[in-house]
């Protein structure tokens, strides 16, 4: 009862939906955010899981054997692509664990998009040989045991996206210009105003925000789902423009970012020291 009296917290339920306990301060904030916020559903932007291979033994390879499947068939480099996991994933970045995808895709037939035929890539259709019981009772294959399951946003992997993983403690996004594969243990965020989303999604504000509003799973990880994602505020801070981000992420100017994005918020000189105070 002592522990309650000291830290007890007046707040309002003012709907249906799910709902965080905050202190004063933190319920100041999240308001100020929210008034101008617009939730990320109506934002012109997609959301979706990296690529499930049904058998990551096969699929999933270190850059030794990319050398020698490349050796065998130089063909073989084509559909070999460098992939990254949820752990790899850092704020603002990545830690490339010399991991690659082979990539043999399903097509997409809306869009004229042929499957992978393996008969193309005989170094790497006798690598998956190796693993053939394996692969053709896999649940997620395409057309055939040696293609990945149907994937109808493959482009998107080559396009201008956000990273994050599905699993964190730490909440980190990194923007990918380097057209990176990811696996299932990422989410990838493509469509407009990606610089400016990866700020504040790296920001401070951002976690004292919302943090609460992600599940929290054993360990303090947070789940990330798209159903929890979507329904997060985000203001349209135009002050700060695309390439103002790019230039200062290229930098590496993170606390230029912050401050930007602080002014933008009217956020008080007390505010701003409490968020300071939580990093």
């Amino acid at each position: 009862s002592l522990y309650v009296r000291q830290h007890a917290q007046t707040t309002q339920f003012k709907n249906a939906d799910s709902w965080v306990i905050l202190s004063d301060i933190e319920q100041r904030i999240k308001a100020k955010i929210e008034a101008i916020g617009t939730p990320l559903k109506d934002w012109d932007i997609q959301i979706n899981y990296g690529i499930k291979t049904g058998f990551n033994d096969a699929f999933i390879i270190d850059g030794k054997k990319r050398a020698e499947l490349i050796a065998q068939d130089p063909k073989s480099e084509e559909i070999i692509r460098p992939i990254l996991r949820g752990r790899d994933i850092k704020r603002y970045g990545y830690e490339f664990a010399d991991l690659y995808l082979i990539n043999t895709h399903n097509g997409v037939k809306e869009k004229g998009i042929k499957r992978i035929d393996i008969d193309d890539y005989p170094a790497i259709k006798a690598h998956l040989d190796s693993f053939y019981p394996e692969i053709e009772k896999r649940a997620d294959q395409g057309d055939t045991p040696y293609n990945l399951r149907n994937c109808a946003y493959i482009e998107d992997f080559y396009k201008q996206k956000i990273v994050y993983p599905n699993m964190t403690k730490f909440m980190p996004f990194f923007l990918d210009n380097e057209n990176f594969l990811v696996n299932q243990k990422c989410f990838i965020m493509t469509g407009e105003k990606l610089a400016y989303l990866t700020a504040f999604l790296n920001s401070n504000i951002f976690k004292i925000c919302y943090r609460d509003n992600f599940p929290e799973l054993q360990g303090g990880t947070r789940e990330l789902s798209k159903i929890f994602f979507e329904q997060i505020k985000i203001p349209f801070l135009k002050e700060i423009t695309e390439h103002e981000i790019l230039s200062l992420i290229a930098n590496e100017s993170y606390k230029k970012i912050e401050n930007l994005i602080y002014k933008a918020c009217n956020l008080s000189e007390e505010e701003i020291k409490f968020i300071e105070n939580q990093k």
